[in-house]
């Protein structure tokens, strides 16, 4: 098992933000998140990398119970990404140095590097088609470049979990179409960490994605198989409101129903 949660609730000012939350994530799956603002995800990512721990309930993620183990060492073998983190780069630091601070799981480059650590960056910019970024400096690369080179960073400690948290957040639907299909690709690797993708729009959920959980108001409203949650019926219900339900080749495209409002 990749992620083991079991009745976990995270309980903030005696209210719950997560609430009982059970869910299994083993290797060779690809979860995708789907939930409104504030139903909890942020919360969630911050559990599975560590950063706050269950108030009630048992998180294991990677073998490690959390709360029991080290969990600057378990970072070094999960990649996270995502728009909060983004800016706390210097701005000056080049795309390369970034990419090789995923290494250490810190904010930009002070630890001594190899050899090795220069190629396996390289690597890690071509698999997300970045490799003419690397001399950049990190301020003068757009937002779905700047994404890139997270990724790269997120894969550079070569992870066995991979977390894109809103990964398309601000990007223009030609540089969310290209990110996308690199994301395909990186999912097809024969040697591709798990990924988990948190987002809360449904065009955004490839088919690579076998699995979908709904998160709602700190809840699991649904987890299974992708073909299986991702019905007009369950949206329909899960959001609350009529919908207008399209399916582009494997991909769902959502539209509110004013006729029915």
């Amino acid at each position: 098992m990749i992620v083991e949660l079991q009745n976990v609730s995270i309980i903030r000012n005696y209210k719950y933000i997560l609430r009982d939350i059970n869910w299994g994530i083993r290797k060779g799956e690809h979860w995708a998140v789907l939930g409104l603002n504030g139903a909890g995800k942020t919360m969630l990512l911050s559990m599975l990398n560590g950063y706050i721990f269950p108030s009630k309930g048992k998180l294991r993620v990677l073998g490690k119970t959390v709360g029991q183990y080290d969990m600057r060492k378990l970072r070094r073998s999960i990649g996270w990404v995502s728009s909060s983190i983004q800016e706390k780069f210097h701005g000056y630091s080049t795309a390369m140095d970034i990419v090789m601070s995923g290494k250490f799981a810190t904010i930009d480059l002070y630890d001594e590097i190899t050899e090795d650590d220069q190629i396996l960056a390289k690597d890690c910019l071509r698999r997300l088609n970045a490799s003419a970024l690397a001399s950049r400096e990190y301020k003068t690369l757009s937002q779905g470049e700047k994404q890139r080179i997270l990724i790269a960073r997120g894969l550079m400690a070569q992870p066995e979990l991979l977390i894109l948290d809103e990964p398309c957040m601000g990007l223009d639907i030609i540089a969310r179409e290209q990110l996308l299909e690199i994301i395909k690709n990186l999912s097809e690797d024969k040697n591709a960490p798990t990924l988990i993708y948190v987002t809360h729009h449904t065009e955004e959920i490839l088919p690579n994605f076998s699995h979908t959980l709904l998160l709602k108001k700190g809840e699991i409203y649904l987890a299974g198989a992708t073909d299986e949650i991702l019905t007009e019926e369950n949206l329909s219900k899960f959001l609350e409101v009529p919908i207008i339900y399209e399916k582009s080749g494997q991909r769902i495209l959502l539209h509110l129903d004013y006729d029915k409002k």
